[in-house]
């Protein structure tokens, strides 16, 4: 199996009145992220509210997805839950339709877990969901979860379970951290959790990043990825850095809603499901001009 690389959207999920998934509509916004040179979909994560749906939700959205005629090895859902067992279902359901990997969260209610109890949680739903096609790429963001990822316990099950464990989706923000697992472990896949950090992670050996912006700033991803041994990408990669700090002076979730509701007109994209709340008038409007005091674009 080819290891996922390059620029991963984590895909917004757009809702009805009702406040349930708009699943034609995600399938259209995802359809649209790939033709702006996205190289796969990380649906069912921290921007697409996921943690707010149910198992049932969430299998609707991977359905759909898949009955859209995106190819599964363009996928990279989002399955770790709190309970293992709605992970072992949704890691299933994700490998049912041919995903190329899952990024898994790990089990982030209860607080100052110890890495004996992460392996054991990371263990069990291995040997649950039981197939040899798994491939596990960790979620490590320690700001919203509180359950970091550390060195010491990918060590730990990438040596129990070699074939199994693929790589990581860094969101902490530190770059060293990333840095160092690009050294720590060769052929493990580091995904930056923001494009801000692409091409350095990508000189060092990391496969690329997995971005919220990305929903916005995708082409350009898309070149810093493409260009990423030209001698003239950095200027590329300082404006994409601007765009993803103008994009995070707001609430991104939110934020990145009011710009596909300013992009495309419908204002249908700016429902989200509480307790995230659309953006106010003001911060609306701090955005839009944060925005357009970089090259920010988006094509039709």
């Amino acid at each position: 199996m080819t290891q996922p690389g390059g620029v991963w959207v984590a895909a917004l999920t757009p809702m009805d009145t009702d406040l349930s998934p708009d699943t034609a509509k995600f399938v259209e916004h995802c359809k649209w992220l790939l033709g702006q040179g996205a190289n796969g979909l990380a649906v069912l994560g921290t921007t697409g509210e996921a943690n707010s749906f149910s198992t049932s939700e969430k299998r609707k959205l991977l359905d759909a997805v898949a009955e859209g005629g995106i190819n599964g090895s363009q996928m990279l859902p989002g399955t770790g839950c709190c309970a293992i067992p709605d992970t072992v279902e949704m890691t299933k359901h994700a490998l049912s339709h041919g995903a190329a990997g899952v990024v898994m969260l790990p089990p982030f209610y209860y607080k100052n877990v110890s890495d004996d109890g992460l392996f054991a949680a990371y263990s069990e739903v291995i040997q649950r969901v039981g197939d040899d096609k798994l491939r596990i790429y960790f979620y490590h963001f320690p700001a919203m979860s509180s359950t970091p990822i550390s060195h010491d316990l990918i060590e730990r099950l990438l040596k129990a379970y070699p074939t199994t464990i693929a790589g990581i989706k860094d969101s902490s923000g530190d770059l060293d951290n990333m840095l160092e697992m690009c050294r720590r472990f060769p052929g493990f896949g580091v995904f930056a959790g923001s494009e801000q950090f692409l091409l350095p992670v990508l000189r060092a050996g990391g496969v690329g990043c997995i971005s919220a912006t990305a929903n916005a700033t995708i082409a350009m991803c898309a070149e810093v990825f493409a260009k990423r041994d030209d001698a003239n990408v950095d200027a590329i990669q300082e404006e994409l850095t601007a765009q993803r700090l103008a994009l995070q002076s707001q609430v991104l979730i939110p934020a990145l809603k009011s710009v596909a509701a300013r992009h495309t007109g419908d204002k249908g994209w700016l429902t989200t499901r509480p307790p995230v709340a659309p953006l106010s008038a003001a911060n609306e409007a701090a955005l839009f001009a944060a925005l357009d005091s970089t090259q920010f674009k988006l094509a039709a």
